[in-house]
């Protein structure tokens, strides 16, 4: 799911593209993509794009009238910018936006439908869609403390909680806790004042330093490639991999749809956290430290 520095990509690459010009038409493929009724499409049609901004992993388009078109990617929606008139991609195409410049498409990979797309009047209207998680990079330590410890559940999740923190997901989370040498299985009210110090100083620093780094590497090109897995991350997407800081290899904690990849080392004091489906399959035998993980192995190939 693209998050905040992938979004903030976005905007970069859109703002010299359609702020200032006329939404000539949407065109919809899906049926699945609009999740409002009211103002309707043609209403939206002909006006002006006056800014764009970011509601949490939502992109903004603010038109004349106080009217909204935002736009959730979830987790495979991408944008691809083409010249004017450009015809819908077959099987991954959800939408076209038409400006003056060129054509805006909307593709999600994958069978299932996720990204949506919504029409809005006022700023009451543009508020109900915001899940209400503070903004890292401008909160205070103390709106950062009270956010985070709202509830007592696991740093991973908390973090990409968007009714807690916004903009944050499975990827930069895992960049951050590596960064803060925190565990993801922390549990949020156990954190001392200092952890939650450095908890904010890292997100603040990994979601800053890849925007910038995002926005740099693509210049004034129209971004093709946003993914969750980027050469240059510590430990997401790096199972099994050196961990850049200690060299120990990344671990991971797989569940549901996702996982967490973290560093023993750097993280958790050496302990290997418990893999539900490994773990299971396990039981006592499950490996507690990274020594113990490695007589596993080599007593699997014997």
């Amino acid at each position: 799911m693209p998050e905040l520095p992938d979004v903030e990509l976005y905007l970069h690459a859109l703002r010299p593209r359609i702020v200032g010009q006329r939404l000539d038409r949407i065109r919809i493929a899906s049926p699945f993509l609009l999740r409002t009724v009211d103002p309707p499409i043609t209403e939206v049609e002909g006006r002006t794009i006056q800014s764009v901004s970011r509601l949490g992993k939502r992109l903004v388009w603010h038109l004349d009238a106080a009217v909204f078109v935002v736009i959730h990617l979830m987790i495979a929606g991408r944008f691809r910018w083409r010249e004017a008139g450009a015809p819908i991609p077959n099987k991954i195409g959800l939408a076209a936006f038409d400006v003056g410049t060129g054509t805006l498409l909307l593709t999600e990979a994958g069978a299932r439908r996720r990204a949506a797309l919504y029409l809005v009047r006022g700023a009451d209207g543009l508020a109900a869609l915001d899940p209400g998680g503070i903004d890292v990079l401008t909160a205070s330590l103390d709106e950062f403390t009270q956010a985070l410890t709202i509830e007592n559940h696991t740093l991973k999740r908390a973090l990409t909680d968007p009714r807690q923190l916004s903009g944050i997901g499975n990827a930069y989370s895992d960049e951050i806790l590596h960064a803060a040498k925190l565990s993801p299985l922390q549990l949020t009210q156990r954190l001392s004042r200092e952890e939650i110090v450095r908890l904010q100083e890292a997100a603040v620093r990994v979601l800053t330093e890849w925007r910038e780094r995002l926005i740099q590497e693509a210049g004034d090109d129209f971004p093709e490639r946003v993914t969750a897995f980027r050469p240059g991350m510590a430990v997401h997407g790096r199972y099994g991999q050196p961990c850049p800081v200690c060299g120990t290899p990344v671990q991971r904690i797989r569940y549901a749809a996702n996982e967490a990849n973290y560093c023993p080392t750097c993280q958790t004091a050496g302990k290997l956290l418990a893999d539900r489906s490994l773990s299971r399959l396990l039981k006592e035998d499950w490996p507690r430290s990274l020594d113990e993980m490695e007589q596993y192995k080599k007593s699997r190939t014997r």
